[in-house]
Order: structure tokens, then C-alpha cells, then sequence
């Protein structure tokens, strides 16, 4: 179910002694599993609410309260800490975090050589380097390189079935997925969903990480998709380079070809829940940025072979 602005404040209340609302506001980022708010309380205090909309959302959400202090000690970024939950009617429970302060990250505003790329570059780099036994502790999946492959296959045959995803991408998907001496490398602790909406900074640093409900055990190429896809090209070697000088052990050969992949598929894995949600709105969304790259991609194929472009 889809709870009001006041609704949250309520449950922020209830979750939180002390907590007596005055506003509610918005948060910077919205998304279609989690109904969120910022609360606001008699102190001048700042909270964000965050209510599941779905069950496997609330399960995510029980996980990620399990998983947050401990990235909390280890990190060198901070990142949401639970201060009460309020259980909800349908299962589940609506969680209350004090509010980090910072906006997401503007990809357009990152310089090459800055030192915001390069602690960007470190921050994930410094997650991928904590023991993934914490995975075990607090109930996170884990996936092996092979086992990993065999989900994103699975997921490309999902999206196939919907008629939204061009041929020539689906074609593209399952030559990279086949190939698998791309897939071997040693799985790390990831974020699973990061994207520049998931990185706040303030004052010219990282703020914090935020939304960890997809946090797993697996291909640490996942958390760089958003770096290699949306920044320039000058810009995400800077991260890239800094995240290889954090890790103790050098990236393998494969990882930026993976992010780039990666990148794709939330495309596909975007437009399957979009159809899970049955929002026709974004499901059209999702076709048309399918669409969109399909092109793209086609458009440097033909360009690598010296094949003109239909536009030629």
C-alpha cells in the first residue's frame, strides 16, 4: 500500500521516543518499492522514514537494519543508522533513521583529478574490502562468479519475455553472459543498487551511502556500473584509478567490461520491476530507454567495423 507524507510523520512518532513531527517533507530521492519521507520534529531534529510498499521489500528493509550498524563500524563513510521501527499492519515494520545530511551526487559536477571522484573511488572501494563472512552474520545472500552469471542469464530471459527488450540487445547480453572468462573473480560485499542518487555528498565529500536493501555477497563490477555509465570518460578513470590503489588486491581484467554490462541490465532488471509494480508509466519509461540504447550500442558497433549508421 502507498502512506501519505502525515502517515509516515505518524510512524516516525511511534517509532522514535521523543519524536513529536512539526513538517514533513520529501526526500531527494523516491523509488517505486519504499514510500519515504523526511520528518522534522520539535527539536529541529531531521529523520527519514522509509515504509516497504511490498513483502519482499520489508524483508530487504529487516536486512538492511541487521546490516547498517556493522557498516556503520567499518566504513570509512557513514551510512543510515536504524533508530526505531514501527511494525506495520500488513507485516513488516517502517523504519526511522536520523537524516545525513548532503544531496545526491551531480554526475555533470565531478572533475577528473578531483578529490570528490577519487573518495568516491575509495568509499566503494573500502566496502568491497570488508570480510564478506559479515554477509553470513546478518543474512545476506551470496552468490559465487558462476552462480551470479546464472542469475543475470535468468534475468535477461525474463526481460526477453516481456517484448520490451530489442533483439540486437538481447543478443549483445547473452554473447557477454556465455563468455565466461569473464565471470571469474573473487565476490565481495556490494551495495547492489549503487547509483548517484545513492551517494550524498555535502561540503565537497561524501556524506554518505544510503537505500542498501539489495546489499549481497557478489560481483564487485556492480557497484562501479553507475561510474563507467554515467560519468565521462576522464572522470571515471579517476574513481577507477582510486578504487584500485584502495584494494589490496588489484581489480581483475574483466571488471570494467562487467560494469559496463552490469549497467545495461539495470535497464532490463529496472523494466522487471516496473512490470512487478504494474506502472504502466514506467514500464514505458524503461521500453524507451531500452530502445535508446539499443541504438547506442548499434550506433559504436557499426562505427568499431566501419559500418555506416543508418543515419548516414
Amino acid at each position: 500500500m502507498t502512506r501519505s507524507p502525515l502517515q509516515l510523520a505518524a510512524l516516525a512518532s511511534g517509532a522514535v521516543p521523543g519524536l513529536d513531527p512539526v513538517s514533513v517533507d520529501p526526500p531527494h530521492v523516491d523509488g517505486m518499492d519504499f514510500d519515504v519521507a523526511v520528518v522534522t520534529d520539535g527539536q529541529q531534529r531531521r529523520w527519514v522514514v522509509r515504509a516497504p510498499r511490498r513483502t519482499a521489500a520489508a524483508v530487504a528493509a529487516d536486512t538492511e537494519a541487521r546490516l547498517l550498524p556493522v557498516l556503520g563500524r567499518l566504513l570509512p563513510v557513514p551510512v543510515p543508522q536504524p533508530a526505531g521501527r514501527a511494525a506495520l499492519p500488513e507485516g513488516g515494520s517502517a523504519l526511522v533513521y536520523p537524516y545525513l545530511p548532503g544531496r545526491p551526487v551531480d554526475p555533470a559536477e565531478l572533475a577528473a583529478g578531483s578529490a570528490l571522484a577519487a573518495e568516491i573511488g575509495r568509499a566503494i572501494a573500502a566496502l568491497h574490502e570488508i570480510d564478506p563472512a559479515v554477509a553470513d552474520d546478518v543474512g545476506l545472500a551470496s552468490y559465487s562468479g558462476e552462480e551470479y552469471r546464472q542469475r543475470r542469464l535468468s534475468d535477461v530471459d525474463r526481460a526477453a519475455a516481456t517484448g520490451h527488450v530489442p533483439a540486437p540487445l538481447l543478443a549483445r547480453w547473452e554473447r557477454a553472459l556465455e563468455d565466461v572468462t569473464r565471470w571469474h573473480y573473487v565476490p565481495t560485499l556490494v551495495h547492489g543498487d549503487l547509483a548517484p542518487e545513492h551517494v550524498l555528498v555535502h561540503d565537497g565529500a561524501v556524506s554518505g551511502l544510503i537505500d542498501w536493501g539489495d546489499a549481497c555477497v557478489a560481483d564487485p563490477a556492480d557497484d562501479l556500473a553507475w561510474v563507467v555509465s554515467t560519468l565521462e570518460p576522464d572522470v571515471a578513470d579517476t574513481v577507477l584509478e582510486a578504487y584500485a590503489m584502495a584494494r589490496t588486491q588489484q581489480p581483475d581484467a574483466h571488471l570494467q567490461a562487467r560494469a559496463e554490462l552490469a549497467a545495461e541490465l539495470a535497464l532490463a532488471r529496472w523494466l522487471l520491476g516496473a512490470i512487478a509494480a504494474d506502472d504502466v508509466a514506467v514500464i514505458d519509461r524503461a521500453a524507451a530507454h531500452l530502445r535508446d540504447l539499443a541504438g547506442r550500442v548499434g550506433d559504436e558497433a557499426g562505427s568499431e567495423s566501419g559500418t555506416p549508421s543508418s543515419g548516414d
